[in-house]
Order: C-alpha cells, then sequence, then structure tokens
C-alpha cells in the first residue's frame, strides 16, 4: 500500500519538474523502479542513514508523509536532533509540530479538546507502574496503545491488572509512552480520508467503515467503502468533525481521522488522526478514482486544492468529493497457518500480510468476490467444506426423521465458539450460523456486527438455500451454441429478450417466492431455474460454480443459460460524481 502511494508521489513531483531522491531499503517495490525517482539509496530508513543522504545530495525540501509510519518516526528524530536545520531542509506539506501531536497521544487529546471534540477518556504513561495508576483512575477494561508504532504494535485488551502489567512491559519495549483509555469494545469503528491545502481549503475523499466493531485493528478488519449503516445525521456529525479538527491540526496535504461510535447512541469519540498517507489512502484512492498521493505531493509543493485538476475526469478540480454508485469491500488476508502454535485470534495488532478490493453494485456482490480473492478455495460466502459437510448431514437426517449422526448441540456451540472469537475464518463462521437458521439479533449479540451487515449475509445464504430448490433444466443444453463468445448480444436482441444491463437492475427480483416455475424433464422432483432467480443470484454475487453448486449442475451449463438469455454480465466504467463526469483515464 505503500509502495503505491510513494509511486503516486513520485509521479506527481516529476511532472512538477522536482528532481527527487528516495531512500527505500526495499528493492522490491515499484517505486525503485528505473524512471520514477531520479536518485535512489537503497539504505535503511533510519536518522543515521538519512542524515548521511542529505549531506551528500544537499535537498532542499524533504516530504516525510508518504513513507509511512517509519518515516515519520525518522523524521521526528531528524527534526529534533537538528538536522534539517543545519542543512536548510525545508519539511514539505504537514508540519513536524503537527505530525508530533498526532503522534503524541497525550498532547493530540490535549490537542483536540482545544476545540470541545472528545477524545476517548485516557491518560498518558511512561512506565508500567503510571499504566496501572491510570487505569486505576479510569477503571477495568481498558486499551493500551502504544505511541509511536506501526501497525498497532504493542496495543490490546486489559481485563485485570495482572493483564495489563503484562500488557505495558511489551509495549514499552516498542514506545516510550503509551494511552490507557477507558474500553469502547463493540462500538462502530469508521474513518474519513480528508485532504487538505495551505489555505485552508479542506475536502474529505472517502468515508470507511468496519465490518468488524471496534476492538480489531482496521488492517484486520473487512472495510466497507462507503460507509452503509450511518444514517444522514452521523455522517455529516462525523464528516464536520473531521473537517473541524484537520485544520486546527494544521495538516496540509492528506491525513487519516477515525472514530468509535456508538451505536445505541449515536456518541462518539475521536480515536487517532494519521497525519500521513497510510494503508487506507491506498483503498480510498483505489475506490475513488481520486489520486490522494498525487494530490498530497502537489499540495506540499504549494498548490492549492481549486487549482489542480482532476487526473481521472480531467474535467473537475481537486477541490471536490467523489461520490460512488457502487461499493467497494476491503478484505485482509492471512498467513498465519505457515507459522506453528501461533494464535488465530484477532485484535488490536495486525497479523494481516495484503489485502484485496473488491467493487460490486451492492453489498453482497462486493463481499463475495472479496471472499473468492481471498480464500481460493471458497465459491463465497459459505461454510468450510467440513462443516458444510456436518450441516447437510444434519439437514438430511431431520427432513427424513431420522437419527442424526451429526450432534447439533455440539454444532451449534461450535459455531458460537467461532462467532465470539474473532479470527480469519469467522466470516465462514457466520456463514454457517445463517445455514444452521441462527437468528441475525443471536449472531450480532455474539460478534457486535452492525445487524445491517448480518442481514445482507444471512440473504446470500437464503438464496443459496432457494437455489438448491431447483434444476437447471434444458434450457442449458438448448442455449449452449448461443452462449458462445461474440454473438451473445445478437442472439439476445433477436430473441427480444432483456437488455443485458437489466443484470445491474438490483431491484429486479426482490421476492424470489413470485417467480414463476415450471418442471423439467419427466421424473425430475425440483422445478426449473427461471433467468429472473438466476439474474437475481448474479446480483447478490453468485459466481457460475456457486450457482451450479446449488442446482447440482455445472458451471459451464450455467454459463451457457446465462449466456442464451442474455444474463452477462456488461463492464462498466467506475462512477465517482453525481454529475456522471465522463472519465479521462483510468484510475491511477
Amino acid at each position: 500500500e505503500f509502495d503505491y502511494s510513494g509511486s503516486q508521489a513520485l509521479k506527481a513531483l516529476r511532472e512538477e519538474g522536482v528532481r527527487t531522491v528516495l531512500v527505500n531499503a526495499n528493492v522490491a517495490t515499484v517505486q525503485t523502479s528505473k524512471g520514477l525517482a531520479d536518485k535512489t539509496f537503497f539504505v535503511p530508513v533510519t536518522p543515521e542513514f538519512v542524515e548521511l543522504v542529505i549531506a551528500a545530495e544537499r535537498p532542499c525540501g524533504i516530504l516525510l508523509t508518504v513513507g509511512g509510519q517509519t518515516a515519520l518516526n525518522c523524521g521526528i528524530e531528524l527534526h529534533r536532533a537538528g538536522v534539517f536545520e543545519r542543512y536548510g531542509v525545508a519539511v514539505l506539506g504537514t508540519p513536524v509540530e503537527a505530525i508530533v501531536c498526532t503522534e503524541d497521544r497525550e498532547a493530540f487529546a490535549r490537542k483536540v479538546a482545544e476545540i470541545g471534540e472528545r477524545v476517548a477518556q485516557s491518560r498518558a504513561a511512561t512506565t508500567v507502574e503510571e499504566a496501572v495508576e491510570c487505569a486505576r483512575l479510569i477503571s477495568y477494561p481498558v486499551i493500551v496503545r502504544a505511541a509511536f508504532a506501526l501497525g498497532g504494535l504493542g496495543s490490546g485488551f486489559a481485563q485485570d491488572e495482572h493483564e495489563l502489567r503484562a500488557l505495558a512491559t511489551r509495549a514499552f519495549a516498542l514506545s516510550p509512552q503509551v494511552l490507557v483509555e477507558r474500553s469502547m469494545r463493540g462500538w462502530k469503528e469508521v474513518e474519513y480520508e480528508v485532504v487538505r491545502d495551505a489555505y485552508g481549503n479542506t475536502v474529505t475523499v472517502c468515508n470507511m467503515e468496519n465490518l468488524d466493531p471496534l476492538g480489531i485493528h482496521t488492517g484486520e478488519s473487512i472495510v466497507v467503502a462507503p460507509s452503509q449503516t450511518l444514517n444522514d445525521r452521523e455522517y455529516n456529525m462525523l464528516r464536520d468533525t473531521a473537517l473541524r479538527v484537520v485544520r486546527h491540526l494544521g495538516v496540509v496535504g492528506e491525513c487519516n481521522i477515525q472514530y468509535a461510535l456508538d451505536p445505541a447512541s449515536s456518541n462518539y469519540c475521536i480515536i487517532e488522526v494519521n497525519a500521513r498517507l497510510s494503508r487506507s489512502s491506498a483503498l480510498a484512492s483505489k475506490a475513488t478514482g481520486y489520486p490522494l498521493a498525487a494530490v498530497a505531493a502537489r499540495l506540499a509543493l504549494g498548490h492549492s486544492l481549486p487549482s489542480l485538476r482532476n487526473a481521472v475526469t480531467r474535467s473537475t478540480t481537486a477541490c471536490f468529493e467523489p461520490a460512488l454508485d457502487y461499493v467497494v469491500v476491503k478484505m485482509p488476508r492471512w498467513d498465519l497457518a505457515k507459522f506453528t502454535k501461533v494464535s488465530q485470534s484477532l485484535g488490536t495488532s495486525m497479523k494481516s500480510v495484503g489485502e484485496v478490493m473488491a467493487i460490486g453494485r451492492t453489498f453482497e456482490e462486493a463481499m463475495q468476490k472479496a471472499v473468492r480473492m481471498v480464500h481460493g478455495d471458497a465459491l463465497g460466502f459459505a461454510p468450510r467444506e467440513s462443516v458444510a459437510k456436518r450441516i447437510a448431514a444434519l439437514s438430511h437426517a431431520e427432513a427424513e426423521a431420522g437419527s442424526a449422526l451429526v450432534d447439533r448441540a455440539a454444532l451449534d456451540e461450535e459455531v458460537k465458539r467461532g462467532l465470539e472469537e474473532a479470527s480469519p475464518l469467522r466470516i465462514f463462521w457466520l456463514a454457517a450460523a445463517a445455514e444452521l437458521g441462527m437468528a441475525v439479533e443471536e449472531a450480532h449479540a455474539l460478534t457486535r456486527i452492525d445487524a445491517w451487515f448480518l442481514g445482507k449475509l444471512w440473504a446470500i445464504s437464503a438464496m443459496r438455500t432457494t437455489l438448491r430448490r431447483f434444476s437447471l433444466g434444458r434450457d442449458a443444453a438448448e442455449g449452449a451454441d448461443k452462449g458462445e463468445e461474440g454473438d451473445t448480444g445478437a442472439s439476445a436482441g433477436a430473441a427480444g429478450v432483456d437488455d443485458v444491463d437489466d443484470v445491474d437492475d438490483v431491484d429486479d427480483v426482490d421476492d424470489v417466492d413470485d417467480v414463476d416455475v415450471e418442471r423439467t424433464a419427466v421424473g425430475e422432483s425440483r422445478p426449473r431455474l427461471e433467468t429472473p432467480l438466476l439474474r437475481r443470484a448474479k446480483q447478490l454475487g453468485f459466481c457460475d460454480a456457486d450457482v451450479a453448486a446449488a442446482l447440482g449442475s455445472t458451471e459451464a451449463e450455467v454459463r451457457r443459460r446465462r449466456y442464451s438469455h442474455s444474463s452477462r454480465r456488461p463492464q462498466h466504467t467506475a462512477i465517482t460524481s453525481t454529475t456522471r463526469i465522463k472519465r479521462k483515464s483510468p484510475i491511477l
């Protein structure tokens, strides 16, 4: 993600005629490729090495906010050591003072309080004993956050003094300061990407919502953009707060602000502000088409937002807020199976090694795409194969009124444990819960995931159950010739079938019970699947292989059936403006 942002920034600086010197110890990155930076030093990003580079190259400015937490920490140390002043190097973009304010937890809490905004009740500590005293004053449970740390390193929840001492000891091994704050586990976690220039022009580019509640690091959580469960008042309340805070801090460029929102009362607290391009910035750039790093680099040179052209539309300025007609889902990827005796539990520290981004017209479609990309053996939102077989055996036994070979109580208990503990496989335990008929309210109580998200996931499971009542019928074989590549549109038009774009009409089939069904060949007990129901399944993100598995058919036959009835997904250009401004170039 940081390679993406750094590459964008280097391209923008080159277009502005600025000679760049890059410090990056990782040769396996795009930004170190020939033609991006004028000169690259493959040395560690530490104060000692960076000072040597500055002494050799004598740059007039330095950009700290595109290199992640490592670059920020290094820049702060160089500033405190007087290196920038000694060599006459100007810090471009966000001033170092503002960066320090956002990184120092105690200073940030004081700064935010100046404008009457709310942060979680918290106290800073520099020793384990101070942390214990802070927790006593706040009362347990508490969360410990390490300052100047990357990926939530050293942070976690403590239920009592024993857990706090162990957690604080680990945190102080990584950071000189920790923040002990009141636990808000179970609240929603929402974040906004904000851009501000040196003249005070400020816009929110994208807001995102974690599917998992507070207590799971953003890098470990499924993230949805734009937010789906905030009402208009909550959305604008948090947006206005973001604008005020960013202006008060004096950020110049791009930053990320994170909130904890109480779903019961709409009370909120500011968790933190990242005065730099973050992991979420790359997601927001790709999701909206707004090149955050490129814009931030130009703002650091002194440009204003109204003076910059949007690189995608080339007709609007950078001083606008994208409006999306699609949903984006980011899902992390883990490789925990490579390690023995490692905990599968997810928390406030990152364990993920990457992430995927899926785009769809609906949340359900984007979610199923994301599941397939992260878990190559999964067809979509469905239980893992071993659990699915146990559920099928249980359902068969119940249908035949026979003795079940699977203990229903034991399976229910296993599913509940899978829901209570956040893990890389919890999405599949949710699918198992839906298949077993667990109520959305019970799943919400176990996971604290918003009921809206659970309702959408349960709808996917319900569609799969519905598909199992049907067979593909004879249309699959009859439509084989019509399904060949290249003549799909002509065949559909000649037959007078609905237009291809109708597959994107999400409301086309809302009630599967209204679908008219008929018997297939003699002897078959299941009715034939009609095109509207197949189209609705595709709108919910079902791939052809998943549909085939539910129908007892093959992927090729399902695809032939779709092509013969013109239910073939068209390719769309992502729209990021309510005025439907045509794109002149792809997303950067």
